[in-house]
């Protein structure tokens, strides 16, 4: 793992899950939604990015990276679990975005792990 991935405000993933993130969040502006689905892609957006800021400050925490991918995989399954898949571009924007988060978070791990590793003798 390079040195570049395990400081702080560097890896590609962490700003790839705050810009996934904040496209989830807003999507309830340019398409058409019910009251639910508006508020789980507002929350699980918001979440998602907040969740990348503070990967990208810390980048040994290695439990956000597992909580992003869990956050990706619960959009991904929302348009069924809400019942919001006749929206299409609503449920598209959950079945991408949460795809590509839990496949940003994956790729953030090993990352994140050599950051915690590095940083653990520290305390």
């Amino acid at each position: 793992m390079s040195d570049l991935s395990t400081r702080s405000w560097t890896r590609w993933q962490d700003w790839g899950e705050v810009v996934l993130g904040v496209v989830v969040a807003l999507t309830p502006l340019w398409f058409d939604t019910s009251t639910g689905a508006m508020w789980t892609m507002v929350i699980l957006g918001a979440l998602v990015a907040l969740d990348g800021l503070a990967s990208l400050a810390m980048p040994g925490m290695v439990y956000a990276e597992w909580f992003q991918m869990v956050l990706g995989a619960l959009l991904f399954i929302s348009p069924w679990v809400l019942t919001y898949t006749d929206m299409t571009g609503a449920a598209w924007t959950s079945w991408i975005g949460g795809a590509l988060i839990v496949l940003a978070g994956a790729a953030a791990l090993p990352a994140a792990t050599s950051a915690h590793g590095r940083t653990a003798g520290q305390h």
